[in-house]
């Protein structure tokens, strides 16, 4: 029997985060009501009509009659709901380095609503280490003591000289003035130097770190958390929490051996501690080789402050 599914928070936008609050612009309030209201409109939709079908078609596959239901991928909040806190691995985060490239898939991306996902999306990933996130951070915390020297603030600088300045209606910020940029990359620099002092906090992001199961049973980064996943590498912080959206059916079926229902969910349970972050770059649509690549050495202060804490 499935879980009842645990109760769902109201949409939160990057607006939300009392972070960014200082920079909100009263020009942008219309752009960000406007995305408010998508999300949620999303959100009636999915308490009205998607999760009643999700469960009437989850409650067909646990009876055994369910076979089309599996081929379709299976619904992947349902799954969450009854796999709960067995989808979450922890990992060493400087191990989690490629990542779903959904450049490099022809066709069909897979959906994010399902749990099992066909194709070769797993044979094409990128390099988190040379990804623009960890360059961000990275950027960051070399130059703290003159942000003006990252490349980020030449981007945002050169986009406002030339009268086109970032913005975002979603976080609901428009960087049209070098003040802000500063303050905008502070906040960022901000939450790096937090981590250092409180370690990595699953709690304070907005989003778990997402990760996908290859065919080959490896941990794959999707989605969102990308930033802190960059923090905790350019730390050095020993373990992060990754949370399992979406497997591969190779693996799946290769674990379940055709079973349904709880059967093949308690198979899937005793298999998830056993997967490990992919290292090795995919077949299709190689990156090129950037050569050797050298982490800095792990910042203590995190350690130290847990270390007095618990004294």
């Amino acid at each position: 029997m499935a879980r009842a599914p645990r109760n769902a928070a109201p949409p939160r936008l990057p607006a939300d985060d009392a972070a960014f609050r200082d920079l909100l612009d009263p020009r942008m309030k219309w752009g960000v009501r406007r995305a408010r209201w998508q999300a949620g409109l999303r959100d009636g939709f999915e308490r009205g009509i998607g999760r009643p079908l999700e469960r009437w078609l989850y409650r067909r596959w646990t009876q055994g009659r369910g076979a089309r239901v599996e081929a379709w991928g299976l619904p992947r909040r349902m799954i969450e709901d009854e796999l709960g806190e067995a989808l979450t691995v922890e990992v060493d985060p400087r191990t989690l380095i490629r990542d779903f490239n959904a450049k490099g898939v022809g066709g069909k991306k897979p959906s994010s609503s399902s749990f099992i996902w066909d194709g070769d999306w797993d044979r094409t990933r990128g390099d988190l280490r040379r990804g623009s996130r960890y360059r961000f951070i990275s950027d960051l915390d070399i130059h703290r003591d003159d942000l003006t020297r990252t490349e980020r603030f030449s981007q945002l600088r050169s986009r406002l000289d030339s009268g086109r300045p970032w913005s975002s209606y979603q976080q609901g910020l428009l960087l049209d003035s070098e003040a802000k940029i500063l303050a905008y990359l502070q906040t960022y620099l901000a939450f790096l130097d937090d981590m250092a002092i409180r370690g990595f906090d699953a709690e304070r992001g907005k989003d778990e770190l997402g990760v996908a199961i290859t065919r080959d049973g490896h941990l794959l980064k999707i989605n969102r958390g990308l930033h802190r996943l960059a923090m905790a590498q350019r730390l050095g912080i020993p373990r992060v929490p990754v949370r399992v959206r979406a497997v591969h059916r190779q693996w799946w079926d290769r674990v379940t051996h055709g079973a349904q229902g709880e059967a093949a969910l308690a198979r899937v349970r005793e298999a998830l501690p056993g997967c490990v972050p992919e290292t090795a770059p995919g077949d299709l649509h190689p990156l090129p080789d950037y050569g050797p690549f050298e982490w800095p050495a792990p910042r203590r202060a995190f350690a130290t402050q847990r270390a007095l804490s618990d004294a």
